[in-house]
């Protein structure tokens, strides 16, 4: 390696299994050079979350980032850990410095057959994280009135709009996005669809939203433009259509594309997709900014209810699959970046000595029961990744 990455250490088992992975299947085989942020809840607490914007810094000058899950506190955990302050999700934060999108894409096995039986190839769930439902605003109506959506511009402008009239008790709510996000999300998809040669599908209900929801497409529009050409010469598309013609598509397609939504869209089909390919443990995460940074990690948490067994002496059966494709996503990253063939290879082969393992039957509990035409024996978390070892050494030999 000739340039660091950003290492984003995390919280509970996925932070137990962080450094199984590394002291196995990294340190022996790569001259790793990064740059260490312990993400996890003490470490944040102490700092006043400062190393979080740390991390992300980090991220936007070194270009690639691997980060392990991370615990956004609630109230219980909160008392549990004895914090100073309810903390906001590292991810969302590093998100908003990145001016990110998400890009959530299951690992796929011939043994697991999705729930969808046409499905022969993954779908990747792009979601635009910034706005909608999750920086709305809310007011309960406990009595008559009327409701208004107001807007007063800087010169002076003003309009008024009346939501409803309200004959009795209710409830109103206000969301917001800005064309600065949805013009970075739509440059990280076509950027994205680019880099992993799949074609586009995005989605909104712009018929009903007929300014908000519009406005998606309408930059969506603007920005294809700026990649049109490098489209066509290879034969990619880009697909607009409404949201629920959308997922009747998905339904009934082979996989192979990456869909964009909006950002509660993308919350929830992210979850659908992921469940109907077989398991949660077995899904990626890449958030990708406009200006080609990269942050590798897991879309599952923590796994809490197997740190709890960890703690008490009990032997568990984690599955790491994603995490460590974080890792080998970073580091093919990383050498793609920097031009090094060996370190791109190692990810590739890092990923093949998983397949290799998961294939020949050896698998974490959570897979036995999802897996056809192979006699799948449930391993413990450290035998499963020395398995691994295994066989990555002899892809290596």
């Amino acid at each position: 390696m000739t340039t660091p990455i950003v290492e984003m250490d995390g919280d509970e088992m996925t932070r137990i299994l962080w450094k199984m992975i590394k002291d196995e299947l990294i340190l022996p085989f790569v001259d790793l050079k990064s740059e260490y942020y312990d993400l996890g809840l003490v470490k944040r607490d102490e700092t006043g979350d400062k190393i979080t914007i740390e991390a992300a810094e980090a991220t936007k000058r070194l270009g690639v980032a691997v980060k392990c899950a991370t615990i956004t506190p609630n109230l219980k955990r909160m008392d549990e850990y004895k914090l100073h302050e309810m903390w906001k999700s590292p991810n969302g934060t590093i998100r908003s410095i990145l001016d990110g999108t998400v890009f959530r894409a299951p690992i796929t096995l011939p043994s697991i057959k999705p729930a969808v039986r046409n499905w022969e190839k993954p779908i990747t769930i792009a979601r635009h994280a910034y706005g909608d439902v999750y920086k709305s605003v809310e007011i309960r109506a406990d009595e008559p009135g009327v409701a208004k959506l107001v807007f007063d511009g800087e010169s002076g402008k003003h309009e008024e709009v009346v939501i409803q009239n309200f004959k009795g008790a209710g409830v109103l709510q206000g969301m917001h996005n800005v064309d600065k996000s949805i013009r970075s999300f739509a440059h990280s998809c076509f950027k994205f669809a680019l880099d992993t040669n799949q074609d586009l599908w995005f989605s909104t209900k712009d018929t009903i939203s007929k300014k908000y929801d519009a406005q998606f497409r309408i930059i969506f529009e603007e920005v294809f433009q700026e990649y049109k050409e490098e489209f066509d010469k290879r034969g990619l598309e880009y697909f607009y259509t409404l949201i629920d013609d959308a997922v009747a598509r998905v339904i009934r397609s082979k996989g192979g594309y990456i869909w964009a939504c909006k950002n509660y869209d993308g919350d929830v089909m992210s979850d659908m997709v992921s469940t109907a390919f077989g398991s949660l443990a077995m899904m990626t995460s890449v958030l990708v900014s406009p200006d080609g940074n990269y942050e590798y990690g897991a879309a599952h948490g923590t796994v809490t209810r197997h740190y709890y067994k960890y703690l008490a002496g009990e032997e568990t059966s984690t599955n790491p699959i994603a995490t460590i494709f974080a890792w080998s996503g970073a580091l093919r990253k990383r050498g793609e970046k920097d031009g090094l063939k060996d370190l791109m290879n190692f990810g590739d082969q890092l990923e093949g000595a998983c397949f290799d393992t998961l294939n020949s039957g050896t698998v974490t509990k959570d897979l036995v029961n999802l897996m056809e035409g192979v006699d799948a024996k449930a391993v413990n978390s450290a035998d499963f990744i020395a398995a691994i070892r295994k066989n990555l050494e002899k892809r290596l030999a």
